[in-house]
């Protein structure tokens, strides 16, 4: 039964794109890339919903058969929109993912968690063999915190045991991130809060020493994951 409701259909994306011609060059990359049967894992930003754009297309076009598995509930909704169908990791393995990042650095590895949806967007690169990762080329640092801090996602009654043991590590500002729209503090899809940390220097374990902090579920640092980086010039 039809909900008789165009909430879905009336979705549009929340802010102004930058260097929407060249995040279009990248998108069309990555629906190329697409194939009958495929199951995608499908991230966040800008750059993955003009993606899904001409996925979409695709898929009316040529009457290919996809499956997403989102890592937010923005993007859930906007599949529904574009009638992508979805799955779940119950039912099944991304063969591929592409999402978005804040940050990658000349190792490949990103700061990731603008959105918030860190910990869904790790369990899918995790998950799926190749990982393509679609920024424009402001996205591109030398060096990890250039332009952003870290992103942690922490359950609520840690927050003074997380922040202390942050400290430790060498956080030299520990924020947590407000809402928009809402009162107070963001709240994750998991019901957690996020810090937003910048650090003095940020080595090679430090994904996995915020990791082993009792009270963080995850955080923004990608390091070491095996990822293909397109970017979107803005030449």
């Amino acid at each position: 039964m039809n909900w008789n409701s165009n909430l879905i259909q009336n979705l549009s994306w929340s802010s102004e794109i930058i260097n929407a011609a060249g995040k279009q060059k990248v998108a069309d990359q990555i629906a190329a890339k697409v194939k009958d049967g495929d199951v995608l894992g499908v991230g966040s930003g800008s750059t993955v919903y003009m993606a899904l754009l001409a996925i979409a297309e695709r898929i009316r076009n040529e009457k290919l058969k996809v499956l997403a598995i989102p890592t937010s509930l923005e993007i859930s909704m906007f599949c529904s929109k574009l009638g992508i169908p979805l799955t779940t990791l119950f039912e099944n393995k991304p063969d591929w993912l592409f999402d978005g990042a804040d940050e990658v650095d000349p190792d490949n590895s990103l700061i990731k968690g603008r959105g918030g949806a860190m910990f869904k967007e790790k369990l899918l690169i995790s998950s799926s063999a190749v990982n393509y990762i679609i920024v424009d080329d402001s996205k591109v640092v030398k060096k990890l915190g250039t332009n952003f801090p870290v992103p942690i996602e922490v359950f609520p009654q840690a927050l003074l045991h997380v922040e202390a043991e942050l400290k430790k590590l060498g956080a030299n500002s520990i924020v947590l991130r407000p809402a928009k729209g809402k009162d107070g503090p963001i709240i994750t899809e998991n019901n957690n809060l996020i810090f937003d940390c910048y650090f003095n220097e940020i080595g090679k374990s430090m994904e996995q020493d915020i990791k082993s902090i009792t009270g963080v579920i995850e955080s923004g640092l990608f390091i070491g994951y095996n990822l293909e980086i397109l970017v979107a010039s803005n030449d």
